[in-house]
């Protein structure tokens, strides 16, 4: 099959299944849920392109045009080996990507899709690492306007508008932004990193580069930090394409940690109502505070397909988490500190056993987010 036939055989299609065509510029389906791309044939491992050295290495099982690719160089980030907890874990560091996080992957793919169909202005909404990395490849010829929460990370907001962006401050609460951006989004093409489908299908090169790191087989388990759950489903998507084509054997698990407070996905799949834990209380990990995320029936299911598992975290024991991180050199912004401390969790639970390959995703930088770091460390000396 061409490149051309490929893409002319892929749809999107929506919750009640209905399908669109890959040119309808929709970012939700005509029932309001989230648009997914129909099912694309797994690689294998002669169809990576080695000759590049970016996420588009992974170009045949990418719904857009090659040619037409929007890159920085983002994907093919480090996956470290360190000891933790008695048993060897390799640390995956997505803040090797260009903007320092792992939202370059999904905005790189998203962005191709829609410059090769001709858009030249978006709108995005982002409590910081999404916004940064829509700014940086709207810099490639596309108008941005970024809303983001008034109470992001000083250091995020100044980088979406160093790359040209211009950015709106919301009050309220991280779905109250989003809320706005869909109401602006009836006079401005919606990019939304929660609900656009190309997003997904970008975070799913990580899973793509795990497999091929650890020799083209699958780790036993992945931990994640959740906040809309797009590395959750992007993981599910990749291994489930790599089942089907006969290159793994079985599903990694997918183990995965939210905020206590913000714990949505967790509580859903544990059969806790999320109403349950009272008013939300603001988290120093800010990238997963998510209340309703959009994608949640699927985040789920995600977890429940591979076999895996997801819990609350509290904030002591993120703390911990970036404290312990750091001191192996690796200086992660809190959000990424929940992954840390679920795989503690579950380490302690005894789901994740002492002989298996885990992965755990570190999706974005310390230096991103200064004061929450130097809130984290402002006890250091005493403990």
């Amino acid at each position: 099959m061409t490149a051309e036939q490929h893409l002319d055989a892929v749809g999107l299609y929506d919750r009640s299944g209905q399908r669109y065509s890959l040119d309808d510029p929709r970012w939700r389906g005509e029932d309001g849920s989230p648009l997914a791309v129909s099912a694309l044939p797994g690689l294998r491992p002669g169809q990576v392109d080695t000759a590049e050295r970016s996420l588009w290495r992974y170009h045949a099982v990418l719904p857009v045009p090659f040619a037409r690719r929007v890159s920085l160089g983002e994907g093919c980030t480090p996956m470290v080996p360190l000891e933790w907890g008695g048993r060897r874990v390799h640390f995956k560091l997505e803040w090797f990507n260009p903007t320092s996080s792992f939202k370059d992957r999904g905005v790189s793919v998203m962005v191709s899709h829609l410059v090769a169909h001709g858009v030249d202005r978006v709108l995005e909404d982002s409590s910081g690492n999404g916004g940064a990395a829509v700014a940086a490849y709207a810099a490639a010829g596309i108008r941005a306007k970024i809303i983001v929460p008034a109470a992001t990370s000083a250091a995020k907001i100044l980088q979406a508008r160093a790359y040209g962006a211009e950015i709106e401050l919301v009050g309220g609460t991280r779905d109250e932004v989003s809320d706005e951006a869909i109401r602006q989004s009836e006079r401005i093409p919606y990019a939304s990193h929660n609900w656009h489908p190309m997003f997904i299908q970008g975070t799913k090169t990580v899973a793509y580069e795990m497999w091929e790191s650890l020799g083209f087989t699958a780790p036993d388990n992945v931990v994640l930090v959740a906040g809309a759950g797009s590395n959750v489903i992007g993981c599910d998507l990749a291994f489930g394409e790599l089942l089907a084509a006969g290159q793994i054997d079985r599903r990694p698990r997918l183990f995965v940690g939210q905020p206590e407070h913000w714990a949505t996905i967790a509580d859903t799949f544990n059969g806790i109502d999320p109403a349950g834990r009272g008013e939300r209380v603001p988290t120093i990990a800010e990238g997963a505070s998510i209340a309703h995320p959009v994608r949640l029936p699927e985040a789920v299911e995600a977890i429940r397909r591979s076999g895996g598992g997801a819990c609350a975290v509290s904030e002591a024991r993120i703390h911990a988490a970036v404290r312990a991180l750091s001191a192996r050199g690796l200086y992660v912004e809190p959000t990424s500190g929940v992954a840390a401390a679920a795989l503690d969790h579950f380490i302690a639970t005894g789901q994740i056993a002492p002989d298996e390959t885990t992965v755990v995703v570190l999706t974005g930088a310390g230096l991103k987010s200064a004061e929450k770091m130097a809130a984290v460390f402002a006890h250091e000396g005493s403990r």
